[in-house]
């Protein structure tokens, strides 16, 4: 469905119903907390209201000591009482409303790792999830939003209630006979008049109220571009960004961008409609305010109830009308917000395409897996042409591939799809001679550890990032960091293992080099102990003599394994018994080292001596 397609009233209540129930099943005590905290803030002015008018009639009639000791008692026992309910419900609402940003990350988090790879290497993916968060940030529209509008609803009706218990006598009290005025005043057609009135100025304010709420949404997308810059802007002090900014100057050109005051948005809310709406809204309201005290001044004037009553009447007719408006105010909100909760769940309703599979994966201790590319092509969706075409490949198990080419020749996306990130648009891939899409999907995973050219490490402990867990074996985790070269600075680390990488939530994090991390990543692809292991560049980071000292434990470290390796740096493939060649997405080429670089007329031959010549006197 279109951004752009009118919401109706019925898609918007769907959406919203839809919307609360997903916050219910992630932690009801949000609206639980948010009910009985308003029900005692709501309902605190009233009883004050109540004894407030008892106490002031009393001292205007028989002024008994005793009724007023026992008011003014009262009065107090229902304040301490009322006081302690809130800070007690007010508390616990506090701490659920402060979680509300993590479950909202942990519903969008979620749908992102359960979303197919290639999905969330989608474009339109990647720009519906930051529309949803630039959403957020702006005004708390979507998910977050309804828990604001559920609060004003709450509030509203809890004060709609009040207000109508304390007020019904306000129109059923008459004027005493044997006044023109009482005549007037006692007339139902003049009741209804006042009515009509007061809900007219009661329900026109949070109408303009929405109105001007409806224009704030209608800038939606220039405040949506205005937060990304800023969140641009915001990363540029970053320190991996630093040098450039220094060297190049950037900073003369991060920060310009319109100022919020210069914005349609802003220009509308100073003298556009949007003011106009929050004026009438305004204004609307104080209407309100005069017509009460005049209905309620003629009529006490008149002699249809005293002082006390006439302060009783004032402030719960007042307190009825903002309860009215904080009601339709959030519902009005709920219709605005309902455009979001269109983005929000077109992203969370984004199928999953790729087949997953239900065959168990049998447990070799012999790895003795077979892999085949059977007319294998793909392209990515949105291109037109393939990343890979017509590839049929079969590894040698317990062997080491190499796979080589220039950059968009293919290589990387050859390796996700083995891995099963993508599925194939042609072909067929073949475990042990059945199609993989066949397998468990996470089952068949396990079958491979693979270092990609775009790994992450996370701020968390040496020995936690290695084993990608909490509980680990140390002993397994140090054998495999010393294979992978790191031995030496693990040995340096105070804290061993349990050494903090980065400084985000640790001072006493450490910070690794390049170099040093790649050794990390390839110690975590050691550690799962997967049948084949999957090297993208696995040195690229790594200075000559680090690289060699890595290389010179390939055997070691690859034993029992297939090991594949893609890789720029050539002198690299000399020690793997098999090498393919791709150019713009087909397999050109296929051998050993020795046969491949006397073709002088193939591709290998022309990327070898491309970078033999730097080391040739």
């Amino acid at each position: 469905m279109s951004k752009d397609t009118k919401l109706t009233f019925k898609e918007a209540r769907r959406l919203t119903l839809r919307a609360y129930k997903l916050w219910w099943e992630e932690n009801p005590a949000i609206f639980i907390s948010i009910f009985f905290h308003n029900l005692f803030l709501g309902a605190t002015p009233y009883v004050a209201i109540f004894f407030t008018a008892r106490i002031i009639e009393e001292i205007a009639g028989s002024q008994d000591r005793l009724v007023l000791r026992n008011l003014v008692l009262m009065t107090l026992i229902a304040a301490l009482l009322l006081g302690f309910l809130i800070a007690v419900f007010g508390r616990w609402q506090n701490i659920q409303m402060e979680d509300l940003w993590r479950i909202q990350s942990k519903i969008l988090g979620n749908k992102m790792l359960r979303m197919d790879f290639l999905s969330v290497d989608d474009y339109k993916i990647k720009d519906l999830h930051s529309q949803i968060k630039q959403n957020s940030n702006w005004a708390y529209w979507g998910l977050l939003r309804l828990v604001y509008s559920f609060q004003g609803m709450v509030k509203g009706f809890i004060t709609i209630c009040g207000a109508v218990i304390l007020t019904v006598s306000f129109f059923t009290s008459t004027v005493p006979d044997g006044t023109r005025l009482a005549t007037l005043l006692n007339h139902p057609l003049f009741t209804v008049f006042i009515l009509v009135m007061m809900v007219g100025t009661t329900f026109l304010s949070p109408f303009f109220s929405n109105k001007a709420r409806a224009r704030q949404v209608k800038y939606t997308d220039e405040m949506k571009f205005g937060n990304r810059l800023f969140n641009f802007a915001g990363s540029m002090p970053e320190p991996s960004k630093q040098m450039d900014i220094r060297i190049y100057r950037q900073d003369k050109i991060s920060f310009m961008w319109k100022n919020f005051a210069e914005t349609e948005m802003a220009k509308d809310g100073r003298r556009g409609l949007m003011a106009v709406f929050t004026l009438l809204s305004a204004a609307v309201s104080q209407i309100f305010i005069g017509i009460v005290y005049v209905f309620v001044g003629l009529k006490a004037w008149a002699g249809a109830f005293g002082v006390g009553a006439a302060t009783q009447y004032i402030g719960s007719i007042t307190a009825l009308s903002q309860g009215a408006s904080d009601l339709f105010v959030a519902l009005g909100e709920l219709m605005n917000n309902a455009s979001f909760l269109r983005t929000t769940f077109e992203f969370l309703d984004e199928p999953n395409q790729m087949y997953q599979g239900s065959l168990t994966l049998e447990k070799r201790e012999d790895n003795k897996y077979e892999i085949e590319f059977r007319k294998v092509s793909f392209k990515y969706p949105t291109v037109d042409t393939y990343a890979l075409k017509n590839i049929s490949l079969k590894f040698k198990m317990g062997e080491r591939l190499a796979i080589v080419g220039e950059n968009g020749s293919g290589k990387t996306t050859f390796i996700k799809l083995l891995c099963r990130l993508y599925d194939p648009t042609e072909g067929e891939i073949l475990l042990n001679g059945i199609d993989i899409r066949k397998y468990d999907y996470h089952e068949y995973m396990n079958i491979f550890s693979v270092v990609f050219q775009d790994f992450k490490l996370l701020a968390f402990d040496l020995g936690e990032n290695v084993a990608a867990g909490v509980d680990y074996d140390e002993v397994r985790v140090r054998e495999c960091l010393e294979g992978a070269g790191f031995g030496d600075r693990l040995a340096t680390l105070e804290q061993g293992l349990k050494t903090r990488l980065y400084k985000d939530f640790d001072d006493k994090g450490v910070d690794v080099s390049g170099g040093e991390v790649q050794k990390i990543a390839l110690a975590r692809a050691l550690y799962k102990d997967a049948a084949f292991i999957i090297l993208d560049e696995p040195t690229a980071a790594l200075d000559p003599i680090a690289e060699h000292e890595v290389y010179s434990r390939m055997n070691e470290i690859t034993e029992g394994k297939t090991a594949i390796f893609i890789s720029h740096r050539l002198s690299s493939c000399r020690f793997c018994q098999d090498i393919v060649v791709f150019d713009e997405g087909e397999l050109i080429q296929q051998g050993g080292h020795d046969l491949l670089v006397e073709d002088f007329d193939g591709k290998y031959y022309e990327l070898w001596h491309a970078q033999a010549q730097y080391y040739i006197d």
